[in-house]
């Protein structure tokens, strides 16, 4: 089975993270990034099934330069072979973009049997790119997985809400995405960071995929920030004494702030 994984490099959630006054872009030169933990969660789907069975695992990513720190990471923990896309064009892609180029990344690479990724981004959380990515790849979309299996042709998943829980099964070739609750990625061994340096990465360009650079990047978004601002600091709290009449002082102060 020949499974490609869709991959992100996100600013780290514990980081101080901001814009880029230039452009209202996220900034992720200027602090620390890493594979966006909801990916990994993709990475050990990909990986048990091809262990319970035969096959490779492709991961792909659009980015930057850092970037390849998530692919590294994905071949450390046991992925065979990556490919990063990157251009200076791509910078600002929104959602719809993102999913062109990740389309076409995929088409280049073959016909997988299946794709996986991630619920959403760490970054982002649109949550979106998935069942955009199937719709251009003619895939079938099976989403929020929290248990996946495949038979033959066929993969199954659970999918798991707040009052049900859905089965739902779909042919493959097939799109699914997963969530946190699938299952609790593995960290990378010695052995596995060892092997990583001798697997292949290749790096292609929006040339290599065939996609013009006005198909893509800030001018071509069809959501932007506008503006942004730093948030305040926290401000001490108000200190009540109560004096026989706390509760009307209570009462008055979330009446203010409209809470009732």
């Amino acid at each position: 089975m020949n499974i490609v994984v869709c991959v992100k490099y996100v600013p780290d959630a514990q980081a101080e993270r901001t814009f880029n006054a230039s452009d209202n872009t996220t900034d992720r030169e200027n602090v620390d990034g890493l594979l966006s933990e909801l990916d990994e969660y993709a990475v050990e789907a990909a990986l048990k099934l091809v262990e319970a069975g035969e096959g490779e695992v492709t991961v792909v990513t659009v980015g930057p330069d850092q970037a390849a720190d998530a692919i590294k990471k994905a071949l450390q923990m046991g992925a065979d072979k990556g490919v990063h896309v990157k251009d200076d064009a791509i910078h600002g892609s929104d959602a719809i973009a993102t999913s062109l180029v990740l389309a076409e990344a995929i088409k280049k690479i073959g016909s997988p049997d299946l794709v996986v990724t991630g619920m959403a981004s760490t970054d982002g959380t649109m949550g979106v790119v998935p069942t955009m990515l199937a719709e251009r790849l003619g895939l079938p979309a099976v989403t929020y997985a929290s248990e996946l299996t495949v038979d033959g042709a066929k993969a199954t998943i659970r999918r798991d809400g707040d009052v049900s829980t859905q089965t739902i099964e779909a042919t493959l070739p097939a799109l699914i995405s997963v969530t946190d609750q699938i299952n609790e990625p593995r960290y990378p061994s010695f052995k596995g960071i060892m092997a990583a340096k001798k697997k292949p990465v290749e790096e292609w360009s929006l040339a290599d995929l065939g996609v013009e650079a006005g198909q893509v990047g800030l001018d071509a978004a069809w959501t932007k920030v506008e503006a942004f601002a730093a948030r305040p600091p926290r401000s001490q709290g108000e200190i009540v004494t109560d004096e026989g009449d706390g509760g009307k002082k209570l009462a008055e102060f979330l009446a203010s702030r409209k809470f009732i």
